[in-house]
């Protein structure tokens, strides 16, 4: 087991900084956090839907409970690499992400229906249960990314990153071939994303606030499949919401089941 923690809950907001901006907040942030010890990292993720694309067609309706699947790595993935695969909810707001860490084959193996299964613990029983309500999931998408990551010095549960040099393929089915994708972000551009528990820092919103800094709305599973269909001239499906959304949502709506949110609020 890797010293990655499982269980997430937190709020992220997520702002699209210019060059000027980001080496301003990048400065500012200095104060009050540091880089953590991975430094700079290229990101790499495979998010598996239905092929319909039901999963993140879902997501871009806004729903109030939403959810994703995806297999991660941090750098170059190779068979005996660290990886992870991840269930991320949102859910009023909320994101919680549960994740289970294994060796790149043995997950994709998984994942790829190769292998029975990846373990007992509760986290791959929610996994598992992922899988069978949704049916066939492929990997319908990788979305990369450099990442500077951050992390509080006196508020443990503040974090901040700064993603760049985003890229989307939808014809790449494994991390170990991963090729250069299509940009999501105009040059010099940078997504931040401020990850907290507790109560947002008071001078962090300020300086936001004299920078002109803006909070916003950014899936990169979302904008990839967006570019996706502009690129092959499809329109996106404007969906009615009620017919589109998961079957566990729809039972949700209906009362005919509740949401178990994580009791394990570590960041």
């Amino acid at each position: 087991m890797s010293a990655y923690r499982e269980v997430f809950q937190r709020k992220e907001i997520k702002y699209l900084l210019d060059e000027v901006q980001y080496k301003e907040l990048a400065a500012f942030l200095g104060s009050m956090a540091r880089i953590d010890e991975y430094g700079l990292s290229r990101i790499n993720n495979i998010y598996y839907d239905t092929p319909d694309h039901r999963l993140i067609r879902t997501s871009m309706e806004k729903p109030l409970y939403k959810e994703k699947l995806r297999l991660r790595t941090y750098g170059t993935a190779k068979d005996d690499t660290n990886a992870f695969i991840e269930i991320k909810k949102k859910y009023a707001g909320v994101v919680y992400k549960r994740r289970i860490s294994g060796k790149y084959k043995d997950l994709y193996g998984y994942l790829s229906g190769e292998a029975r299964d990846i373990g007992t613990t509760q986290i791959a029983k929610e996994i598992e249960a992922f899988r069978k309500l949704y049916g066939e999931l492929i990997p319908a998408m990788s979305i990369c990314y450099d990442r500077i990551a951050m992390a509080g010095t006196e508020d443990k549960d503040f974090r901040v990153t700064f993603d760049s040099n985003i890229e989307w393929d939808d014809g790449c089915s494994d991390l170990c071939g991963i090729k250069k994708g299509n940009p999501l972000l105009r040059k010099g551009q940078v997504l931040m994303e401020i990850k907290v528990s507790n109560a947002f820092p008071h001078k962090l919103s300020d300086k936001l606030s004299e920078l002109e800094v803006f909070p916003t709305s950014f899936s990169k599973y979302g904008a990839g499949y967006a570019d996706m269909m502009k690129r092959t001239a499809v329109r996106i499906p404007r969906t009615d919401p009620a017919s589109q959304v998961s079957e566990w949502n729809r039972q949700r709506m209906k009362g005919e089941i509740t949401m178990t949110i994580p009791q394990d609020t570590s960041i």
